[in-house]
């Protein structure tokens, strides 16, 4: 399907000083730009619970970020770094690997002074490659690795950020990026929520590391987004249809929520599935499940920023963005977020 929008239309320029490059002390603190109505309102996170009604359900990304970056050496003394995406059984898995000349199928890298990894070969997608390990990798990994930071935070991930860049809630370990609307959630905020009768279930879509990776074709037609999984278990089906019987919403945390919803809805109505998910949402999406969405702002030509537009509508996002960056709102994923509606075209 043509889209009548390109890439360019999703660029905008960010002061670098809005990138934030730490968390706030408390998660909950964090802004809150209420899109709500005509005119945007500038809030506190933990000021959701009066923001929402009686009988909503909110929509959680259960995953847990894992320590998915590892530093080593090729066999010839060659510094080499791994972010693994993605974990397969018989304690293989695949990984974006970065070194000054690419290592061969049968080499074997050391990590972290640690232990040996087997290079199998390159991976389905070629830009990534299959790894051996000689334990299982979740493990290695948790004992060994280092959390995966996103490629615009300029600091080494300390011990803040091992808490602070998961969810209160993480449960499910397989992400190598947080679900980051998620982060402003804690345990007040979340037991006010309850209080306030706002119901809560849980997804799973691991977050892979091509949620980083701009788009790069001008026709939107010509990008393809990766894989992801996902679980939208039957308790969560049942939840919808409960908030429905309810006249409450389902608002989505997060667009990783979002798209597992809409992914487990494409065959017409939500279905209990889990697999895989390569779901390109851009403007023109016909949205089946999600009726708001709380999330943190996002980077320019992102199929995020995309998703976002789908969902409230483009004008509507852009004079957001705009609004934010006027009142110094703080950007990506230890940044503010904002509560949208789903436009009434969708």
């Amino acid at each position: 399907m043509t889209s009548p929008y390109t890439l360019e239309d999703f660029d905008f320029v960010l002061p670098p000083e809005l990138i934030a490059q730490h968390p706030l002390a408390e998660r909950s603190a964090s802004k809150l730009l209420d899109a709500r109505g005509v005119t945007p309102s500038d809030r506190v996170f933990r000021e959701l619970p009066a923001l929402l009604h009686e009988g909503d359900l909110l929509v959680f990304n259960d995953t847990r970020v894992i320590k998915a970056r590892l530093l080593g050496f090729k066999a010839s003394g060659g510094a080499v770094e791994a972010l693994v995406e993605r974990v397969l059984p018989q304690r293989e898995a695949i990984a974006q690997l970065r070194a000054s000349k690419a290592p061969r199928a049968g080499s074997r890298l050391r990590f972290e002074d640690a232990f040996d990894v087997e290079v199998l070969g390159r991976a389905p997608d070629k830009a990534l490659y299959c790894l051996r390990f000689p334990d299982d990798p979740l493990l290695l990994l948790a004992r060994h690795g280092h959390v995966p930071l996103p490629p615009y935070i300029q600091h080494a991930a300390g011990t803040d950020d091992e808490s602070r860049y998961q969810t209160v809630f993480a449960k499910t370990p397989g992400a190598v990026a947080a679900p980051t609307a998620a982060l402003h959630f804690d345990a007040p905020l979340l037991a006010a929520l309850n209080e306030r009768g706002i119901a809560a279930a849980h997804v799973t879509l691991h977050v892979g590391a091509g949620t980083f990776q701009p788009v790069r074709c001008s026709d939107l037609a010509q990008h393809r987004m990766h894989s992801e999984w996902f679980d939208v278990g039957a308790s969560v089906v049942q939840a919808v249809a409960d908030a429905r019987r309810r006249g409450g919403r389902v608002v989505a945390v997060g667009t990783t929520s979002l798209r597992a919803l809409e992914s487990a809805a494409q065959g017409g109505t939500l279905q209990a599935q889990r697999g895989e998910t390569d779901l390109f949402i851009t403007p023109g999406f016909g949205f089946r499940v999600v009726d708001a969405l709380i999330t943190n702002f996002h980077l320019p030509k992102s199929t995020l920023l995309m998703l976002v537009s789908a969902f409230a509508g483009f004008d509507a996002v852009r004079g957001l963005y705009a609004h934010a960056i006027a009142r110094r709102y703080r950007f990506f994923s230890y940044g503010d977020a904002m509560l949208l509606e789903r436009a009434a075209q969708n």
